[in-house]
């Protein structure tokens, strides 16, 4: 696998060039089950890219685990993006960790050795591998980067599970702090909905954007909404970047 290239200070924007915290593939590897993944990727793949997906899926569900110092289907996940293209390479890489049955200590060695890409894919594939919270260390490694393509993929339906009150809440701040759109925020109305803690949050963040002659973002409008409040709280105590009072 590839050395690691990716610390807590990329920046906010991909190296694709796309919007921060946008999703370039055409299908959602966090959401899609696997094998209806796997069908939507062979349908997106010209044929050397087939051939090297199938190859790499079998190698995969023949040899899980870990061999050696590092495993074939762990070199694969290095080569995704140049086989498969970067639109397609978060897929590719979610498809072989879950042929290698890969368990929660394998990720974590995925993700503190791999590149920004493959700690991306590691996140995707979380809510199809880890089914309780003991990859949360993960989740908030990738939230306190300024990465937003990990902060993105860290706010999955694995998160979405199992991310308590505090730390969600806080997850939906840095969001609106780095540029992330809230669409990719997994469940949350489900979340948002009757929280009134997170309301009043949303509420101090817009009065310190108001009083400093900023804009305030048009998708905390929407996330308060979401909370249910009528009328907007009056400006509290919670320091939407620390902890709540």
């Amino acid at each position: 696998m590839s050395q690691q290239r990716a610390g807590h200070d990329a920046p906010t924007q991909g190296t694709d060039g796309h919007p921060a915290g946008q999703d370039t593939q055409g299908t959602d590897p966090a959401h899609l089950p696997p094998a209806a993944l796997r069908a939507a990727l062979t349908a997106e793949l010209g044929g050397a890219a087939r051939a090297w997906l199938d190859q790499a899926l079998d190698e995969a569900a023949a040899h899980p685990g870990t061999h050696g110092p590092i495993s074939v289907w762990e070199l694969r996940l290095a080569e995704a993006g140049r086989r498969c293209g970067p639109a397609h390479a978060d897929a590719a890489r979610v498809l072989v960790l879950h042929a290698a049955r890969a368990d929660t200590e394998a990720l974590g060695r995925v993700y503190s050795q791999g590149t920004a890409d493959e700690r991306r894919a590691v996140l995707h594939a979380l809510p199809h591998l880890v089914p309780g919270p003991d990859a949360l260390p993960l989740v908030e490694d990738a939230l306190r980067t300024n990465d937003t393509r990990l902060v993105a993929a860290a706010l999955g339906p694995y998160a979405a599970r199992h991310l308590d009150a505090h730390q969600w809440r806080h997850a939906v701040l840095k969001c609106l702090f780095t540029g992330v759109a809230v669409d990719r925020v997994a469940d949350l109305a489900g979340r948002a909905r009757g929280d009134a803690e997170l309301a009043r949050m949303l509420t101090d963040y817009a009065a310190e954007r108001t009083a400093a002659g900023r804009t305030v973002p048009e998708d905390l409008h929407r996330v308060l909404a979401l909370t249910g409040t009528e009328q907007p709280p009056a400006p509290g105590n919670a320091d939407p970047h620390g902890k709540e009072s």
